[in-house]
């Protein structure tokens, strides 16, 4: 039997960690609760969570620094849980790598169900492997790389990968918004679409594609993205 998902829980108020863990480990998740953020980085050299759950207003980090460098080195998904109600914080932490983003205060099933869908979005289809060959491309989704035929490498976070795997599993195939909003998880609006016009962009970028004309990664306006390029698993 394998083991249940660790989640991992970064908030400075002790009644929130108490809540989400009990609320979590009833859920039938496994849960580490920490207060500070040297705390859990110390633990995150020790063990990789399913799950990070990070507050924003942390005693001893900036939590926005903290996420990016989670999104761009972990293989963990990411969750702000955050006071910060306004667009522009929301659309900054998903910027920066965040998969997802909960305001306090928060109902905890929800939470759960965030979780799950995150989980369900990370949980590789099962005719695909772990390497993606197209164009002159490979993409290790075990390292979180891109490598060209140069030998040039280049990471891409744990929320670009869930969006380039989207696409390198339907090559040729429409992709709409909703689709991406109901695979990917997180609630649809404004910042939802934001985040993903700068996860592709990044992702363009990184594949050296023209961003007037991109040759991979086609924009269909009004409708949504194809991806164009032929792509081999193993």
């Amino acid at each position: 039997m394998s083991e249940a998902p660790l989640i991992t829980i970064l908030d400075d108020e002790p009644e929130i960690r108490r809540l989400l863990a009990d609320t979590l480990e009833e859920a039938g998740f496994r849960t580490l609760s920490f207060g500070r953020a040297t705390e859990f980085e110390a633990a995150l050299r020790r063990t990789t969570p399913d799950v990070c759950l990070v507050d924003l207003s942390l005693p001893d980090r900036d939590g926005l620094s903290l996420v990016h460098r989670l999104a761009l080195e972990q293989g963990a998904s990411v969750i702000i849980i955050s006071g910060r109600a306004e667009v522009q914080d929301r659309v900054i932490g998903l910027e920066l790598g965040a998969d997802d983003y909960i305001i306090k205060p928060f109902d905890p099933s929800e939470v759960v169900a965030r979780i799950r869908a995150r989980l369900r979005a990370a949980r590789p289809a099962v005719q695909a492997g772990r390497i993606a060959s197209f164009s002159g491309w490979q993409a290790d989704f075990d390292a979180y790389t891109l490598r060209n035929e140069a030998g040039d490498v280049a990471s891409f976070s744990h929320a670009e990968g869930a969006v380039l795997r989207m696409f390198l599993e339907s090559p040729g195939r429409l992709i709409t918004r909703q689709q991406m909003q109901e695979t990917l998880g997180g609630a649809a609006g404004e910042s939802f679409d934001r985040a993903m016009d700068v996860r592709i962009s990044r992702l363009r970028t990184k594949l050296g594609e023209d961003p007037k004309n991109p040759r991979l990664i086609k924009t269909i306006y009004g409708a949504g993205y194809i991806f164009l390029g032929e792509v081999n698993w193993r």
